[in-house]
């Protein structure tokens, strides 16, 4: 299949494995921190772990949209459909993530909320629509990738007119969290995560392109490559990171040029800027508050708000106490650190976010890399 295997190539893999090793120098260690969910969940699936020598480590980071969704806003999502009657609208592995009360949005739904799965953010404006006597809401939640649509049913609503529709609005920004990780304790202070560069996102970056990695890259001295999802993309971006390590440089390099650009999608980012302004401040699962890391809807808009249509005030709620989901969005701990991994933390019964989306690290690693540990155990 062109443009696919092509870059799941296992000899090409053995090559860029063997290059690797080459350019890393025996007198020190590299870390590089995957940002992007899809990354994550790409490193687990092909093994890239096992090619690359033991000096060069990979550290998860907090990408994945779904994971770093706290529980407060989904309680206030479950708050919309079981108190105040409304439809609510999301994507599926949202109505899974776990909230307080032992529920979900997927247990709420089975407890009366009229809760539903859609796959686009257009799905939602046809329920509002359909159902012109109820309220709908749309609970949004991405980064910058998933943004773009949400502004455009936003101002679609608007053109219509439709009095039923809001947005319940948690989409975060990758920049912002990239920073703010850079200037946590554990990397900053105590050494605790080292990162000596960024394999940067690709879906986000189709759409923000490069520059906005420039000055975060300038700035802590930490080289970026922006790299697609498949296994040889995510090897070359490696590659190219051990390449400005060895030289001493921190530049943001672009391996996936067949989607990604230094502007990125110019008319994506009008869209958003006309419907969504900065916020001051968002909490993330397991970063905490993140200042203007995350978006709402900007004053001409304001009808289409949820927070403001139902009065929301948001109040934090703590994960459970022995999942590790934040720690590990930190890239501080891994996920079989995680006493719940494995035993009542499952896929089918997730006791954190990270064990929820396919792109959590705890899910990609009970997918993909329980079995090696399993095999080294043994060993």
């Amino acid at each position: 299949m062109k443009y696919i295997d092509e870059f799941r190539d296992g000899q090409l893999a053995r090559n860029l494995a063997a290059s690797i090793a080459a350019e890393v120098r025996p007198d020190r260690r590299y870390a590089f921190m995957e940002f992007c969910g899809g990354h994550t969940h790409a490193i687990s699936r092909y093994g890239i772990t096992g090619l690359l020598p033991a000096a060069v480590r990979m550290i998860h980071g907090p990408g994945c949209p779904v994971c770093v969704l706290p529980i407060g806003r989904i309680d206030q999502a479950i708050g919309i459909a079981l108190d105040r009657g409304a439809i609510v609208c999301t994507y599926g592995d949202t109505m899974r993530v776990p909230a307080s009360g032992s529920l979900s949005l997927m247990r709420a739904k089975a407890r009366g909320g009229d809760i539903r799965m859609i796959y686009s953010a257009a799905d939602a404006l046809t329920i509002a629509r359909e159902n012109p006597d109820r309220e709908v809401v749309f609970f949004a939640i991405g980064f910058e990738t998933t943004t773009p649509p949400t502004a455009l049913v936003i101002r679609q609503a608007h053109e219509e007119g439709l009095a039923n529709f809001s947005v319940l609005c948690c989409h975060v920004l990758t920049p912002s969290a990239i920073t703010h990780i850079l200037e946590s304790p554990e990397v900053r202070d105590y050494g605790t995560v080292p990162i000596d560069g960024f394999v940067g996102p690709a879906h986000v970056s189709i759409v923000i392109g490069t520059k906005p990695y420039e000055p975060f890259a300038e700035a802590y001295r930490k080289p970026v490559v922006i790299a697609g999802f498949e296994p040889l993309d995510v090897m070359q971006a490696i590659l190219m990171l051990v390449r400005q390590v060895n030289d001493g440089r921190h530049v943001v390099e672009n391996e996936f040029t067949r989607a990604v650009n230094r502007d990125g999608n110019l008319a994506a980012q009008r869209v958003v800027a006309d419907v969504f302004e900065l916020r001051d401040h968002f909490e993330w699962r397991g970063l905490g508050e993140v200042p203007f890391s995350a978006l709402r809807i900007r004053e001409p808009y304001a009808r289409f708000d949820a927070e403001r249509r139902f009065g929301l005030v948001y109040t934090p709620v703590p994960d459970h106490k022995q999942c590790q989901c934040g720690a590990i969005l930190r890239g501080v701990k891994q996920p079989t650190d995680c006493k719940l991994f494995g035993t009542v933390c499952t896929p089918e019964n997730p006791m954190g976010s990270c064990m929820v989306s396919s792109e959590g690290a705890c899910a990609a690693h009970w997918s993909y890399g329980r079995f090696r540990d399993i095999a080294v155990k043994a060993a």
